[in-house]
């Protein structure tokens, strides 16, 4: 059974960057594909970015360009980097790890694993 946790949040300004991760344990995560979501207060979590075992990416529209989603199997970890940092990024930030064959909303909500989630906040 595979668990991730997430770490790296934190309070910063408009602009400022932020890194962060998310640590599988109890299985390899290459054949995983992995997914940031986020969730604003009153607002539907919303997946962000998201990378498959082989590296395929993709983005939401409004995080093209800022943010950057990678992973080392190695180190069984994913990472989220977020440059150039907005109010509307505030959220509470999410991984999921899921064996998937399609990066869907959906497949990561029906079949992934979850961690706690780590709060970014930016202020302006």
């Amino acid at each position: 059974q595979v668990q991730v946790v997430e770490s790296g949040g934190g309070s910063v300004q408009a602009g400022e960057s932020l890194r962060l991760s998310c640590v599988a344990s109890g299985r390899s995560l290459s054949t995983y594909s992995m997914g940031w979501f986020r969730q604003a207060p009153g607002k539907e979590r919303e997946l962000v970015a998201a990378i498959s075992g082989r590296g395929d990416t993709s983005y939401v529209d409004s995080v093209k360009g800022r943010f950057a989603v990678s992973r080392d199997n190695a180190k069984n970890t994913g990472y989220l980097q977020m440059n150039n940092l907005r109010p509307e990024d505030t959220a509470v930030y999410y991984c999921t790890v899921a064996q998937i064959p399609r990066m869907t909303v959906e497949a990561f909500v029906d079949l992934g694993t979850w961690g706690q989630g780590t709060q970014v906040t930016i202020s302006s």
